[in-house]
């Protein structure tokens, strides 16, 4: 790809908007400008929203399933040029980006298969001494209109979640992608309407939070706002949409639980893995590492020794293996926390070193269980290790928390296991296995303040983007 920056528009029902209000994307490595998108203003939101609404084009169950196939033949043919997009945008390094438009090609894969689908059901109305001769049958009719508004962590894939299942379902979708990330998505709608999505299916835009957005999220011709980043912004969307319906994916501070039967080498791996991977930028990251007091001194001194392995540095290189956080202010956050938390006695084990937006992977062992970076969703590389007594005081540490998205443990023992599953309140328990497994059709959301326990996934997801009509007929 070419190192000369994107100078791209904005997209309303197709049409690309240029404008002279430029929002400037920066490569969080060195600084250097990635690309400019054009940004619309309030003018342009009366013709996003009619245009969406009126759009001749119906397409039929195969005919959508066509256009997320091609769609996905075309995104990896230009994997690398996508990958290299995303570390501009992000920082992250060549492994997570190569892995995220893999991710991306699967729910283009998934919404494709589930288009094809009629989950419609029949109810036979002779099944009670009340019932008549008939039959009821149940149909699913799309919104007429969504709003998607995406985050930075995740430039391709969480904006794919958002459009796939919508062009499934057969919804108009406005998408508002993150300011900090905004060219992948652009990128990916042009994949779309070259597979032959019509025009007035799809917009793609940034603008004005004020002017543009809320307004956007307050309209009542949008039925549905989805909404994917941190807990305060969800929670203001949550008042300014109103009447209508929200799935809002909201920020986590996921528990990696070892016990002492844990099988040690896979406890390592995983901690190191859930902990640093897309540098630490993931709702589902490992948050908390909670060690059983019987084996926590072996499992620091393997965990040091593997988290050196995880080179920090250009994210262009391939031998990095962790990127910059999104931006020098993020990592600020991040470094200011650690300090924090040595001030109030814990200590750093290894990393810690920060340059600009690059953060080193950062072992804290000790650390108090009120300190900032438990309590808060500290995004970005930190792994910070709490010791806990035995299963009871882990999951007691594990559902203080004000989220709860996911959660791991780690343990050869099925009783164990299942009274992890039953008792922690998360929207994900895995068993031996990164907080964060899942594919991208299985159901994923969170409670608390991690969302309101809607789910996304390519499933879901489409499931609630339509309405279930039913009707009845003599049988």
């Amino acid at each position: 790809m070419s190192d000369t920056p994107l100078n791209l528009p904005s997209y309303i029902c197709g049409e690309a908007i240029h404008t002279d209000s430029k929002l400037s994307v920066y490569y969080p490595y060195d600084h250097s400008l990635t690309g400019t998108i054009s940004q619309i203003s309030a003018d342009h939101i009366e013709p996003m929203i009619t245009g969406a609404l009126s759009g001749s084009s119906e397409l039929n169950r195969y005919d959508r399933s066509q256009v997320l196939t091609k769609a996905r033949d075309i995104l990896l043919r230009r994997s690398d040029e996508f990958a290299h997009v995303i570390r501009l945008e992000s920082g992250l390094c060549m492994r997570e980006t190569h892995y995220e438009v893999g991710r991306a090609a699967d729910v283009l894969q998934f919404a494709a298969a589930e288009a094809l689908k009629d989950d419609g059901q029949i109810f036979s109305c002779d099944v009670s001494p009340q019932g008549k001769q008939r039959k009821i049958f149940t149909i699913r009719e799309p919104l007429k209109l969504a709003l998607a508004i995406t985050p930075f962590n995740h430039p391709l894939n969480q904006v794919a979640h958002k459009i796939a299942p919508a062009i499934a379902a057969g919804v108009p979708v406005l998408v508002k992608p993150s300011d900090k990330t905004p060219l992948t998505a652009v990128r990916l709608a042009e994949v779309l309407y070259e597979a032959g999505l019509p025009r007035s299916l799809m917009s793609v835009f940034v603008g004005d939070i004020e002017t543009v957005v809320e307004p956007l999220i307050a309209d009542e011709r949008i039925e549905l706002v989805t909404f994917t980043g941190g807990t305060a912004v969800g929670k203001r969307i949550s008042k300014t949409a109103g009447y209508k319906k929200l799935c809002l994916e909201l920020g986590g501070n996921a528990p990696l639980i070892v016990l002492d039967d844990a099988d040690m080498e896979m406890a390592v791996k995983l901690a190191a893995e859930g902990s640093f991977r897309n540098s630490g930028q993931r709702c589902t990251a490992v948050k908390r590492l909670l060690i059983h007091e019987k084996i926590k001194n072996e499992f620091v001194e393997r965990f040091v020794e593997r988290t050196k392995s995880y080179i920090a540095g250009d994210p262009a290189s391939p031998d990095t293996l962790i990127g910059t956080v999104i931006d020098e202010a993020s990592a600020k956050t991040l470094e200011a926390r650690v300090h924090k938390a040595v001030a109030s006695g814990a200590k750093v084990l290894e990393g810690g070193r920060r340059e600009g937006a690059l953060l080193e992977p950062t072992i804290i062992d000790d650390v108090p269980r009120d300190a900032e970076m438990i309590v808060e969703e500290s995004f970005g590389p930190l792994a910070p290790i709490i010791t806990v007594a035995d299963l009871d005081d882990a999951i007691a540490v594990a559902n203080d928390s004000k989220f709860g998205l996911s959660s791991g443990v780690v343990t050869n023992s099925l009783p164990a296991a299942l009274e992890c599953v039953r008792r922690i309140r998360t929207g994900t328990v895995n068993v031996n296995e990164v907080p964060g497994y899942r594919i991208e059709c299985s159901p994923f959301g969170g409670c608390k303040d991690s969302g309101l326990g809607v789910k996304e996934g390519v499933i879901e997801a489409i499931k609630f983007m339509s309405n279930i009509k039913t009707f009845s007929l003599p049988w």
